[in-house]
This record gives structure tokens, sequence and C-alpha cells, in this order.
């Protein structure tokens, strides 16, 4: 097939010499093993991306967190095992097919066309998670523009504060000894006699700290909850246009541009993160800190509760960001024969390590913040946002020079997301790519400049005073069942549809010839293990479902039903597909089902030279387009 023209005789990455227009993606260049879709310049920009898009905000705000609450040190137990259970397998496979093939989550499914709403599932479940967090990459602008001043303005309780805050917890009644007796009386009768507190009797005000009420007054502005918009925040709308802005200039090329500038937003927040535990270590009460987190406070008869090992499932999944279609996109940029069993390995355990790590820098100086504030450590720490915006920015404001060290730290946050968010908006990109190759080499700048402007006012009600329940209510709905669903569907099509031995034979194409021993490890995960756990977590999430709150507001009912609306334009999208493939195949119901379960006629290495006799049937790529059926969404092929 094409065995006469020119390009079939040529190595790979040589068709370009034959390439009679001007026309170049900036994706690609002369040195291009792939030169229509173009490859990583080298190994480090693939791998710098790749531990980018893995380690995000969750390593440094929930996985620290989640230690102390299940058991500390005990914890590592569990996510251990998971890790190499079910967040490792899955990574190892999405980084194989998408190298294997050179092809975006949504154009992979030639592997199994009744399984390509899998990929749309992921793209938009992508695109959701892109608006709202990029929002979250315009708070930490906002707070890093916020510590250029002398004084942080969340330091104290200044104009905006009301009577409940304060930098110290204040009693509120007790018992004393008076006349031989002990009486209980309000805090204001016990000072003015000069009689002194029992220990250990003493109640407490409820109180705020002020990093608390500046966040939920001063950045938010925060409504009382989802049913009062209110205005948009127009400093926020700024530093969401900023944001924007960034991700765009930095993906002007595709990956030819983000692939050098990772190089330092990679890189970077792991200095930031060493400064940070240096300083925190040197502070008085950092050691209580530390051990909270990992240290004596260890509980091993925690392992005995199934919710801790639900915990470190689930935190793994999300952490190493497999079934988003990020992990596809960038490893479809890979040359055919690159390392990519080393390379999950690499990215996984770097991703775990961060993890484990960042607790230490956070522990630490929330271990001080509790010895200043004469609190136990069990009353300041939080996760999430509570811990980004109120808890560390706290114990930061107590320090000497403190406006340095919150630079630093929302530095490191602002970093950390623009790692992930890059390789979600080239997800969305490759997407485009795959489908419509012709505009994206004409085009690509203006494709990528306008799928940031249209998320930039996608994200703006979530830059409202009701801004805060818009982001909590995308997250507990968007990025987490459906990706379960995603994960569980894309194992069992890969392994027990198209089977998981001949993926093997795919996987070995690349990496050359391997004994039954070396996977052995892998046919057990990913033909028992592996979906077993994702199932586990996937009905154990629905079970314990819980109705979305932010802190102690509740959503209202509608609030509920458009989570649930949203979640269901995510996934509706696999029957549908798989429904209209059938429906468009030939034959009787059986034989319909049985031809879409088969790969399509395109379906192999992308490059010709990379085939072999396995697959020396394939269609060549280049004549795809006369194989699609027209539709209106441009994803059935």
């Amino acid at each position: 097939m094409g065995m006469l023209s020119l390009p079939g005789f040529l190595s790979c990455g040589k068709k370009k010499d034959f390439n009679l227009s001007n026309e170049k993606d900036a994706h690609a260049s002369g040195s291009d093993e792939n030169s229509e879709r173009g490859n990583w310049s080298n190994k480090g920009d693939y791998l710098l991306s790749m531990v980018g898009y893995a380690v995000g905000l969750g390593n440094v705000w929930r996985f620290p967190y989640l230690t102390y609450q299940n058991g500390g040190g005990a914890f590592l137990i569990p996510y251990t095992l998971m890790l190499a259970l079910a967040g490792l397998p899955l990574f190892f496979m999405e980084c194989s097919l998408g190298q294997f093939a050179s092809l975006g989550p949504i154009s992979i499914w030639r592997i199994l066309p009744l399984f390509q709403g899998v990929g749309v599932t992921m793209v938009i479940i992508s695109t959701f998670v892109a608006i709202y967090y990029n929002v979250i990459i315009a708070y930490a602008l906002y707070y890093l523009f916020a510590s250029f001043q002398k004084v942080l303005p969340w330091s104290d309780c200044f104009s905006w504060a009301d009577e409940f805050c304060s930098k110290t917890r204040l009693v509120s009644d007790c018992n004393a000894t008076l006349d031989g007796e002990i009486i209980h009386a309000n805090y204001s009768f016990i000072t003015s006699n000069n009689l002194t507190c029992i220990n250990g009797t003493m109640s407490y005000k409820a109180v705020q700290f002020p990093s608390e009420q500046y966040w939920n007054k001063v950045a938010l502005q925060r409504s009382s909850g989802l049913n009062e918009t209110g205005n948009i925040v127009w400093y926020l709308a700024l530093c969401l246009l900023l944001s924007w802005m960034i991700v765009g200039a930095v993906l002007f090329k595709g990956i030819k541009s983000s692939g050098k500038v990772v190089y330092f937003t990679a890189l970077f927040p792991y200095v930031i993160l060493l400064i940070l535990l240096v300083r925190g270590a040197t502070l008085e009460g950092a050691l209580d800190g530390i051990e909270y987190y990992i240290g004596r406070q260890s509980n091993i008869t925690k392992l005995m509760e199934a919710e801790v090992w639900k915990d470190a499932a689930t935190q793994i999944f999300y952490s190493l960001s497999v079934a988003w279609g990020g992990l596809v996109a960038l490893s479809s940029y890979n040359k055919f024969h690159n390392n990519c069993y080393s390379d999950a390995i690499f990215v996984c355990v770097t991703n775990c390590l961060t993890s484990i790590f960042a607790g230490f820098a956070i522990f630490s100086i929330l271990g001080h913040m509790a010895f200043v504030s004469e609190r136990p450590v069990s009353e300041v720490v939080d996760s999430g946002f509570d811990l980004a915006f109120v808890a560390y920015p706290e114990a930061l404001s107590r320090l000497p020079v403190s406006p340095l060290w919150s630079f630093l730290f929302f530095f490191m946050l602002l970093l950390l997301g623009l790692d992930s968010q890059f390789a979600t908006i080239e997800t969305l990109t490759t997407t485009i790519q795959d489908i419509y190759p012709q505009v994206m080499k004409k085009l690509r700048i203006p494709v990528t400049l306008g799928v940031c402007i249209l998320l930039f006012f996608l994200g703006l009600i979530c830059v409202s005073q009701a801004g805060i329940y818009w982001v909590n209510l995308i997250d507990h709905f968007c990025a987490g069942w459906g990706i379960l669903i995603a994960a569980v569907l894309e194992i069992i099509g890969i392994i027990y549809i198209y089977g998981g031995n001949r993926f093997i034979a795919d996987i070995e194409m690349m990496l050359g010839k391997k004994n039954c021993l070396f996977w052995l490890w892998w046919r057990i995960c990913w033909f028992f293990v592996t979906p077993v756990l994702l199932m586990a977590i996937l009905v154990w999430s629905l079970v314990t479902f819980s109705p979305p709150s932010y802190g102690s507001v509740p959503y209202p009912t509608w609030g509920t039903a458009v989570g649930w609306c949203m979640i269901i334009f995510c996934v509706i999208w696999i029957p549908v597909i798989a429904i209209l493939k059938i429906v468009r195949a030939e034959g009787n119901l059986c034989q319909r089902i049985a031809s879409c379960c088969r790969p399509a006629a395109n379906w192999g290495p992308y490059l010709e030279c990379n085939r072999g006799e396995r697959y020396s049937h394939v269609v060549d790529p280049k004549k795809e387009k006369e194989h699609e059926i027209p539709t209106v969404s441009g994803f059935i092929y």
C-alpha cells in the first residue's frame, strides 16, 4: 500500500523532503522522526513535561494532609502498594499507547472504535478542569502580587476584619478557685479578680485567623452561597487573564516552546521546596509538626481501616494524572523506539517522592505556627484551599522577612499549576491537530490562542463572588467519577477486548523483545489487580457520595443538579458514540458490534517504517480522511 509513492521508500522522518508546499507546522522541525506531527526536541523536554504534568498542586496541598490524617508514616505502606498495583500500570499503559500510534486521546481509539467515546470523555473533562485550574493559578498570582508589601496584608486584623478575627486563641470561660471553692466563670470575671484558670478547664471563643478572613473577605469577596453570584472580582479576573496569557505564550509553538519552558517551571519548585524546608527546620516547633506528619505520631493500626486504603489509591490515581488524556497526548510526540517503560517508572517515582518531600516543608512550618499560636498541630493543619491560602500563609506571616517567604511559596504554587495547565491545553490542541491536521499546520498559533481566549471567558463565572463555589462544584463532580469511569473502560477495552497479549506485542515493537518474567507483573496488574482496584474505588465513591458543600456552606438543590448535568455531559459520549458506531457498521447486530470491537483499518504505528509485518496492511494516515465518516462533531472516524 503506497509502495509506489516516494515517501514509501524513505526512512522515518524524511517524508518532509518531498513536501512541495511552504507550509510548516511549528510543532515539527528538521530533526524530527515524525515530520508531520513533530517530536520532542530531546528526551529531557518530554520527561520534565511529564513530571510537571503529574506533579501539581495536590502534591503540596493534599498528600501531606492525607498522610497526617491516615496514620502518618504508616500511610506510606498503602500509598506505595497502590503506586505499584494501580498507578504505575495505568501510567505505563497510557504512555505506551500514545507513543505506539503517535495519536491523541480521541484518535488513539482507532485501537477500539466502539470505545472512542472514552477519549471524548477524557478531553471534555480536561476542558472543564482547565477552566477551573487556571482560576486556582489566578489565586496564586493574586497572593504573589500581594506579597510585594512590607507588611503582608493578612498578617493582622486590619480594617476589613470583624470582631471574630484574632491571631491568638481567646479564652471565653474557665474554672478557677475562689475562697477555697472551684467556680466556673467567664474570663473577664477571672481576670478582673486576679484569679487563675485551672489547667484543662478553659473554653475558647470561636475566632478566625487574619489569613482566613482575608481569603474570604478580601481575596474572594466570597458571597453567602451559590445562589448569590455577585459581581466579577476585577483583580481576580485580571489575574485569570494574565494566567491565560502565560499559557498561550508558552504554547504558541506547541511542544517546541513548552518543552523549553518546563526546564524552569518543573525544576525550580524543588529549589523553593528545599529552601522552605531548610527554613522550616530551623524554627521552634518544627519537630512537632514533622512528628505529626510522619514521625512518632504514626499509627500502624490505621492500616486496618478500609478508608485509609481508599485514600491511598485515590491519591495515587489522581496525582499521576492518568485517564485525563494528557499522558497519551504528551507521549504521542515521542520517537517510536523511545524507552517509555523507564520513563513511566521515573515519572511515577519522582511524583511520589515529591509528595513526601513537600510534606516535610509544609509540616515543619505548620509546627512552628502551632507553637507560636499555642495550639496543637491538629488545629492548624488543613488541606486544599484552606492549606494553600489560609493555614500556610498565616504561618509564613509569623516569620521574619515574611514577604520573601510568602513570595517564594506562591511562586512555587504558580509554577506547579502552570506545568499541569500546559499539558492540559496541549491535550486539547493535540486532539484538534489529530482531527484537523491541515488547520493546525496553517493556523496553530491562532487556534491555540483561540482555545485560551474561549476558556478564559468560560472561567469568568469562577472569579465572581460565588466563584469559589463553582470551582469546588466542578472539582467535586467532573474530576471524580468521570475520570474513574474512563479509566475502568480504558483498561477493560485495551486488555480484554483489544487483547492484553496483543498490546504487549505492540509495546515490544517499540522496546524490543522481553522475556515472560518481565511481563509477569504487568500481566497480573493489567488483567486483574488494577481493574479490580479501579472498580472498587468507583463503587466506593458512588456509595459514599455526599452532596457538595464548601466548608459549612451547603449547595442549593439546583447547584447539585448542575453538577450532575456536568458529569452526565462528560460521560454521555461513551454510549452515544458506541451506538453511532454500531449503527454505521454493516451486517446484523452481532456482526456490527464485532466489527466495532476490531481495530480500525488505519490503526498502527504512524510512520510506515515502524509498522513491520504486523501492521503492513495499515491504511496510510495521510489517506485517513478518505475513511472518515462525516459528522457534525468531527469525532467519528
